[in-house]
């Protein structure tokens, strides 16, 4: 076994969520960052964000989390506020920017669509590079990008319903459907090399495009780098040493540890694993992992998308290990109402903070006994 097989797999988590008062509507996180370490605003006015430091394991990772949320919960009550586990408000009007200079450079380039990222709210789960086995990690998390599907958690986008994975629509095919390098799931990658000249090129053609619309140059090199200024929904993060999954939407803390637990033991097993890319079904085990070309991929995340969980996809999914009858999807619940007024947006949201509420209270009485 060699030294880096034997150390822990550090992972970290950042989820943002929605704040509401006692009445549902949103509001802004006031004060809310200063209850632990970790806690930042968003982009967006009713946003926060809560994130973890890199750990080594998951009893760690899960302590650190749950703490820093329930820190916030407390104190977001004295407060008469709420944090909201869903992926879109489901119906709210236009959602202010807080200022700032890179949210001001994409606000520019994408233009009227840039409303659609307003709007959603995920989840990030960056889990450590391994050292030899970086170009496999990076794409078996290609691979099991549908798992998405598995947290789906609004259906919604200003009261009409417009997929089962609302945020992942919005983001991807809508935001940035004039750059469609930036929001959309990449290729699989043979070397770091390739990643890095990937980055390069779309890093240039944001450059370009920004400055055509009206942006200056000196303040788009100020504020964005090759990494920082691509949002694929799977990357190499070289500034935190770790490949990065950005496409869950937030959900309820419980879920969003189970599935970077999942990723962790993923990434154990790619270890010692042959990975290889044939076909159009996976294999996953100790010895030998097989990833479906990507054409397939692709297919199974338009499905996690548009439809959610189908037959085919659960076992697509089964076969990298998730245990898919332990999520709660909540966007099944939700579809199929009709269009959702303002004042149901509200009381859905409030039910949904009493979820997360539930789900802490839940994990204190586990401890406890």
């Amino acid at each position: 076994m060699s030294a880096h097989e034997s150390e822990p797999i550090r992972r970290s988590i950042e989820v943002e969520y929605w704040v509401i008062d006692d009445h549902g509507r949103l509001v802004e996180p006031d004060g809310l960052t200063e209850v632990a370490a970790g806690v930042e605003r968003e982009f967006v006015a009713p946003m926060l964000e809560i994130k973890t430091t890199p750990c080594a394991s998951h009893v760690e990772l899960r302590r650190e989390f749950y703490g820093r949320i329930e820190a916030v919960v407390e104190l977001a009550a004295e407060r008469g506020q709420h944090l909201v586990p869903l992926a879109t408000p489901i119906n709210a009007d236009s959602i202010r920017d807080l200022p700032n200079d890179r949210t001001d450079v994409q606000a520019d380039l994408i233009g009227e669509e840039f409303e659609y990222v307003r709007h959603c709210a995920g989840t990030h789960i960056h889990v450590e590079q391994q050292p030899g086995r970086a170009v496999e990690q990076l794409n078996t998390f290609i691979a099991i990008d549908p798992a998405l599907a598995l947290v789906n958690s609004a259906p919604y986008y200003r009261g009409e319903e417009v997929a089962a994975g609302a945020r992942s629509k919005l983001y991807r095919w809508l935001a940035y459907d004039n750059l469609p390098h930036q929001g959309r799931l990449w290729p699989y990658v043979d070397s770091k090399a390739e990643w890095n000249r990937r980055l390069e090129r779309r890093h240039e053609e944001f450059v370009t495009a920004a400055a055509e619309a009206g942006v200056d140059r000196q303040t788009i090199e100020a504020n964005f780098d090759p990494e920082s200024s691509v949002w694929t929904p799977v990357q190499f993060r070289d500034s935190f040493d770790t490949v990065e999954w950005r496409s869950p939407d937030t959900a309820l803390p419980s879920q969003v540890l189970q599935l970077a637990d999942r990723l962790g033991k993923i990434t154990e097993s790619l270890q010692s694993a042959d990975v290889s890319i044939d076909g159009s079904t996976p294999a996953f085990s100790a010895a030998e992992v097989v990833l479906p070309e990507f054409s397939h991929v692709l297919d199974h995340v338009e499905t996690a998308i548009t439809d959610g969980l189908t037959d085919d996809l659960r076992e697509y999914l089964d076969e990298f290990g998730f245990d898919v009858d332990a999520y709660e999807s909540t966007t099944s619940e939700l579809a199929g109402s009709g269009d959702i007024s303002k004042d149901e947006a509200r009381k859905i949201r409030l039910e949904h903070a009493n979820r997360l509420e539930d789900d802490l209270n839940h994990r204190i009485s586990a401890v406890g006994d």
